[in-house]
């Protein structure tokens, strides 16, 4: 008998540490690619996880083993970053803002195609121009 497919949360479900619905699409996107494995079993482990909804964000990254795998993963990103000259770290700021206008298009676009296939019909019960005289 097949498995049922597993529950896969949506970008929603970041935006307690997200600030807009663009940074959670890049969150969400992010631990997809690392549930792909490419940054080691405890990490694809946690990212499995947190994109079936078994644990939230905050939650798996302050579990140790969790937490002591981020962070040896993170510590080399922050010695590129701090051994960048602040032109390179606006260039890829840039970049990072692109990428994030691209989700906000992205977002934009689902929404549009959403409304168009469910148009909200007002008929009678709508509760517009409501009142009792």
């Amino acid at each position: 008998m097949p498995s049922e497919p597993e529950k896969q949360v949506d970008d929603s479900e970041f935006m307690d540490v997200a600030r807009d619905p663009a940074e959670a699409r890049a969150l969400r996107k992010a631990l997809q690619q690392i549930a792909g494995g490419g940054a080691g079993d405890a990490l694809k482990e946690m990212a499995q996880e947190i994109l079936s909804g078994r644990a939230g964000l905050r939650q798996a990254t302050q579990a140790s083993g969790y937490a002591d795998a981020l962070m040896e993963k993170v510590q080399p990103f922050r010695e590129q970053w701090d051994a960048m000259s602040e032109t390179e770290r606006q260039a890829r700021a840039v970049e990072g803002e692109r990428v994030l206008d691209e989700y906000r298009r992205e977002i934009e676009e689902e929404r549009r195609v959403a409304q168009n296939k469910n148009p909200k019909v007002e008929g009678a019960h709508s509760g517009k121009n409501w009142s009792l005289y």
